[in-house]
């Protein structure tokens, strides 16, 4: 089994339904072990757009990399995501962040995600379910400290 860590977000329509259904959705192949609070997020790039619904979880899979990427694309595109603008309003994002100790670098994925480390929608529920975590040699704590942007608040 292959331990990863996904990135869900949402600022489309019923926002806790969405993030609901994806995990359902996750769960005819991963099995889910924790789950991140729900976080509101203000977006980034885009600003024109709603706030976002942003969550983490922990998870194992007999995927390989490349599979996940596959069957991730395959749940948002039943769950009718449409690519408009980058960065741009969406009814499901799910992003690789981790997998297992992999390093991968290809055209359609890059593992850890090269853009995680930067965003609070990503490392502040991921600290929640993996306060120990080190990422690229670096402790996750740390990384959380030396955060600037967007803002966050934790919803349940």
């Amino acid at each position: 089994m292959n331990k990863i860590f996904l990135s869900l977000g949402t600022n489309l329509g019923d926002k806790e339904a969405n993030l609901e259904t994806a995990l359902l959705l996750l769960s005819e192949k991963v099995e889910i072990l924790k789950k991140s609070s729900h976080y509101e997020t203000e977006p980034v790039g885009y600003k024109y757009q709603p706030w976002f619904l942003n969550m983490v979880i922990e998870g194992e899979t007999e995927l390989c990399a490349k599979d996940t990427l596959l069957f991730i694309k395959t749940i948002e595109n039943k769950m009718k995501r449409v690519k408009i603008v980058i960065n741009g309003p969406r009814i499901i994002d799910i992003d690789i962040l981790i997998f297992g100790n992999e390093k991968i670098e290809t055209e359609n994925l890059t593992v850890p995600h090269p853009r995680m480390l930067l965003r609070a929608f990503v490392m502040v529920p991921l600290f929640e379910i993996a306060p120990d975590i080190e990422i690229s040699g670096r402790k996750i704590k740390d990384i959380i400290g030396n955060l600037e942007g967007e803002k966050i608040c934790k919803r349940n």
